[in-house]
């Protein structure tokens, strides 16, 4: 109370001064933090006396759904270094409703209340370093960077502990300038920003008062000044790995097991200056990770995006993202080794990548060689200027591209990103020109008004070997105004968000000769915030697609006595709309549903049908050491001639997470796929039976449907007390049918076991 009415006395005209270590973040965001000889423990309380000397952050405001107003919690955020590390307190206050809190895994805290510390160790203010902690200390960190979504997956070593206490919540971290990266120089100054994120009513609360109509989060961070005499010390982290599998199939012997040998790897990161790394790594794998979860594939000309998760090429990734991700490190599949160099040089991040894929991936026989390389520029406060460049090399064959981008911000509230790249591929006989991908994105954010604006296209011969292009061969422009109004504080709709988007997809020389889109879409929408988290949305989806010729250049017409070329309905009319709902971080559960449904375009036949697109989750906690996660997706396909099915696809997922203390936990996951497809009939024109020729009408088959399942396990036993000292045991199996989706006809296909072991040694 006494130190809430010294900040509120600092506020008030002719009020006496509020002590020199008090830090309200609605009046004063630059912060000395005191520089204090010895330590503290961590043990998630805060009665060592060095916080008594620590510089305290307080006067938080509303951040989401509602800005600009005072916060309706009280926080406290304690800072003070010494040497070698940085020291925060979080006191966080909570009158009004319960805590979330539960004992999970590192990176699983969303669905608990937590707090975020973003460090801008750089203080460019384009990107942050994310600490993010529950109320117990367990850990979520990333880099948040600006323009784009928190990345996760980074992990940083540092220390943290917490308790829940009558008032609300308690937490201690220690932060080593040994995980940070910044300038060399003599005397620091970072960003800082805090953000507190409360569960019971949905709120985001910033220390510093930003505003969401602010084309930059980061620019409105506060800062750490006056830190000097950081000893960050040698940097060189040493990681053995061990990795053990044993597969099994079915053999002619009944179920065998090829163990093979156990394979070594390492990671070593090697901390050249504050500011530069170099990372090596051999044999790195990917057993430390669940599978990827099932995805459905909405237009079967897009490609399926999945995330990178090995350590190796999560570390500093951050430095190799671009506009149109050019770079994706999964195009790297199962590396000999590899090296990178990560850092910044005054004002110009520069990473560089390079790796050898086995030569059992290759066509060639030869290993593949990846080169990236990718330099970005700070320019004024907020802008950058970058390049990249990749290359892949196997044998005489190659690909190459380059490309520049830049991202302005101007006005406070303008941003525009542009790119632009080619391509080149050759084989050693032939080669191709070089072949463009652009990009232009401009958007304003606006407290009432905001808008969207893209133009984008990709050559139908550009190539990127060491990068994601979703689909090559087209162009596309959207537009999307947006308003949206606010509420008064604590009534019941929060705000509302209507939208119009107008969407055009060229195939490229369509493009180029200027004629009209393909693909055209007008959605309507509205999105509302309801007081106490609630979250929903609905779109009303017109759209007209025009026949994608090129998907269907193998399907044939069977007459009955002859066989003649397939030709689709010139176009095909949607009228579709679109549903979202998401509840509050209840204390126990949360869930989300998304689902569209109405009259679409049936691929697997080219004419129109009824669909169903949806899936749900639900996340329970039934105490603060077990966690369930159920979803479900489902894609029906119904004719409109007829009402039968012409495809369907199912997913249920369910994952259980036990968490035995900090360190230990124990998942299990359970996935089933099942997918059922009709005989194929041209449905739109003829009804005649549909047939697969390849090349031509001379070998043909009948588009006969199908109907199969496919159930995934896994278990895993994890102990991991710091990022890369871990020991994975685990297993998991696959059971197939093809015959029918029924649970009852699943046989094992293959199973396998594996172990996993990694120290990381810190010198």
């Amino acid at each position: 109370m006494l130190l809430e009415l010294a900040v509120l006395s600092c506020t008030i005209p002719g009020g006496p001064p509020a002590p020199p270590n008090i830090y309200d973040g609605r009046v004063n965001t630059a912060v000395v933090a005191p520089r204090i000889a010895g330590s503290a423990s961590i043990d998630g309380v805060l009665d060592e006396a060095s916080w008594a000397g620590a510089a305290i952050l307080t006067g938080f405001s509303q951040y989401q759904p509602i800005d600009g107003v005072d916060a309706a919690d009280s926080t406290e955020v304690l800072v003070w270094y010494n040497e070698r590390e940085l020291y925060f307190g979080v006191r966080a206050f909570e009158p009004h409703g319960l805590v979330n809190a539960t004992l999970a895994d590192r990176d699983r805290i969303d669905t608990d209340d937590n707090v975020r510390i973003l460090l801008d160790t750089f203080n460019d203010r384009r990107r942050a370093l994310a600490f993010g902690v529950n109320p117990y200390g367990v850990q979520a960190d990333g880099v948040w960077t600006e323009g784009s979504a928190e990345d996760l997956n980074p992990d940083f070593v540092f220390e943290s502990r917490g308790r829940l206490t009558d008032w609300g919540y308690e937490v201690e971290i220690r932060i080593p300038f040994a995980s940070l990266r910044y300038q060399p120089e003599t005397e620091q100054t970072w960003g800082i920003n805090i953000v507190r994120r409360v569960q019971h009513s949905g709120h985001h609360q910033t220390w510093t008062a930003a505003r969401r109509d602010r084309a930059s989060f980061l620019a409105q961070s506060g800062t750490l000044e006056q830190l000097r005499d950081m000893r960050r010390g040698p940097v060189l982290d040493i990681n053995p790995v061990l990795t053990a599998r044993a597969d099994g199939a079915r053999g002619p012997d009944g179920w065998d097991y090829d163990a093979g040998t156990p394979e070594p790897g390492a990671n070593i990161r090697w901390g050249i200056t504050s500011n530069l790394t170099m990372n090596g790594t051999i044999n790195p794998d990917f057993s430390q990770v669940e599978s990827d979860a099932g995805q459905l594939s909405f237009d079967p000309r897009q490609a399926l995006f999945f995330a990178e998760k090995r350590p190796f090429f999560l570390e500093a990734s951050e430095n190799f993202a671009t506009p149109n991700q050019l770079i994706y490190t999964r195009r790297i599949v199962d590396p000999v080794a590899a090296a990178k160099f990560t850092g910044k040089l005054s004002n110009t991040d520069v990473a560089f990548l390079t790796a050898v894929e086995d030569d059992g991936l290759s066509a060639s026989g030869d290993n593949a060689l990846f080169n990236v390389l990718r330099v970005r520029r700070d320019l004024g406060a907020n802008s950058t200027l970058g390049i990249a460049y990749t290359d892949r090399i196997e044998g005489s064959s190659y690909n190459r591209v380059a490309a520049a981008d830049t991202r302005l911000v101007f006005g406070g509230i303008y941003t525009v990103l542009a790119q632009a790249g080619l391509s080149f591929t050759g084989n050693g006989t032939t080669s191709t020109a070089w072949r463009p991908i652009f990009e232009l994105n401009a958007s304003r954010r606006g407290r009432r008004f905001g808008f969207t604006s893209v133009v984008e296209g990709t050559h139908d011969a550009f190539r990127a070997a060491s990068g994601f292009v979703g689909r090559a061969g087209v162009a596309h422009a959207s537009f999307r105004p947006s308003l949206t109004f606010h509420g008064e504080r604590d009534a019941f709709l929060e705000s509302f968000t209507s939208t119009l988007t107008l969407d055009g997809t060229w195939i490229w020389d369509r493009f180029v000769a200027g004629t009209e889109p393909d693909d055209q879409k007008l959605h309507l929408g509205g999105s509302f915030a309801l007081r106490g988290g609630w979250r929903t949305g609905l779109t009303l989806l017109l759209e007209s697609f025009r026949y994608p010729e090129a998907l269907y250049t193998d399907y044939w017409i069977d007459t009955g006595t002859d066989t003649i070329p397939y030709v689709g309905t010139e176009r095909i009319t949607n009228y579709d709309v679109m549903l979202t709902v998401n509840t509050p971080q209840f204390s126990n559960f949360s869930a989300n549903m998304f689902v569209i449904a109405g009259r679409d375009e049936n691929f697997f036949e080219w004419a129109p049908a009824w669909i169903v697109l949806g899936n749900a989750g639900l996340t329970w906690r039934p105490s603060d050491r077990l966690r369930v996660n159920g979803t479900y997706v489902v894609q029906s396909y119904r004719r409109t001639s007829d009402g039968s099915s012409v495809g369907l696809r199912q997913i249920p997922r369910l994952k259980l997470e036990y968490q035995l203390s900090r360190p230990i936990f124990v998942r299990l996951v359970g996935e089933y796929d099942s997918e059922r497809q009709d005989d194929l009939y041209d449905d739109s024109r003829t009804g005649l039976p549909i047939l697969f020729c390849d090349p031509g009408p001379t070998a043909c088959t009948r588009a006969t449907g199908f109907d199969r399942g496919r159930f995934r396990a896994d278990w895993l036993f994890s102990y991991q007390p710091t990022p890369g000292t871990v020991l994975f045991v685990g297993y998991g199996s696959t059971l197939a049918s093809a015959t029918r989706s029924s649970l009852g006809a699943l046989r094992r296909a293959d199973d396998g076991f594996f172990i996993k072991l990694s120290y990381l040694l810190r010198i």
